[in-house]
């Protein structure tokens, strides 16, 4: 079901924002609800893989024996 909406905003915004619509090929209204949808949904939740992208690169040799750094850091109070 569809609700009419009434807004007030400046003359010049309306101007342009309809010539946007136009160059778009659609309408204020379909601009209107697109926005309050993108908005007002959810936000996307987040993925172990999207947080591990988000670390970017390590400076760990491939050779290294991760084992013996952990211990050596360990050791040191790291």
């Amino acid at each position: 079901m569809k609700t009419r909406l009434n807004l007030t905003i400046e003359d010049s915004l309306l101007k342009s924002t309809k010539l946007y619509a136009e160059k778009q090929g659609t309408s204020v209204s379909k601009l209107t609800e697109r926005y309050f949808k993108s908005i007002t949904k959810p936000a996307k939740r987040k993925t172990i893989i999207d947080l591990v992208e988000k670390l970017g690169k390590h400076d760990i040799d491939p050779k290294a024996d991760l084992k013996e750094m952990y211990y050596q850091d360990k050791k040191h109070g790291i």
